[in-house]
């Protein structure tokens, strides 16, 4: 595909000018507790995250995100959030639910952002995450994902979930993580919106 036609499939949106989505950053996972993308400032409303073949060290994980605001660490803002999944087994098995385990009603612990992660060798996970404008100082920040995965029990489960970090102070550094083991590989970019 070529690059203009990829930015402009980022965007999900006719119209938009390909000049518009630019590529930030992109690190590639190898046995990581964790990646972390900082510095996100004024430059852009809308920041784009971009996941290709996340690999759990661990079988059956479940895949996060939390935020620092600016000024702060620890990866623990305020976030209200909600989330559902569907649900398709290679032996034939179905499910479409509100997945209330995922949500946080003013908690701080990383937003989950998929279950069931399987690490067999043929086994990842992808999606996106887009955060629009985290530098107002006068609105909370929102957000919307969707992941895909090949799950521990042969199937596929598509994630979505959505919410705000609660915070008036510019939201400037995300980080991804497993629950418990490492993200084994798999690459994340960043891509900003004008």
């Amino acid at each position: 595909m070529p690059l203009g036609a990829h930015k402009a499939a980022i965007m999900g949106v006719s119209g938009v000018s390909t000049a518009d989505v630019v590529l930030i950053q992109s690190q590639t996972a190898s046995s990581d507790a964790s990646i972390a993308f900082t510095g996100l400032d004024s430059t852009y409303g809308e920041y784009i995250f971009k996941f290709y073949n996340i690999h759990p060290q661990t079988d059956n994980k479940s895949f996060s995100f939390q935020f620092n605001a600016s000024g702060q660490s620890g990866y623990n803002e305020t976030i209200t959030s909600t989330s559902f999944q569907a649900f398709h087994t290679e032996a034939d098995y179905t499910e479409f639910a509100y997945h209330a385990a995922s949500d946080q009603a003013q908690g701080t612990s990383y937003e989950l952002f998929g279950n069931q992660h399987g690490n067999d060798n043929d086994e990842s996970a992808a999606g996106e995450l887009h955060i629009f404008n985290p530098s107002s100082t006068t609105y909370v920040t929102h957000f919307i994902g969707q992941t895909t995965r090949a799950t521990d029990d042969s199937g596929t489960k598509t994630f979505y979930t959505a919410g705000y970090v609660n915070a008036t102070a510019a939201i400037t550094d995300v980080s991804f993580k497993f629950d418990s083991g490492n993200i084994d590989a798999g690459i994340i970019k960043l891509w900003g919106v004008k």
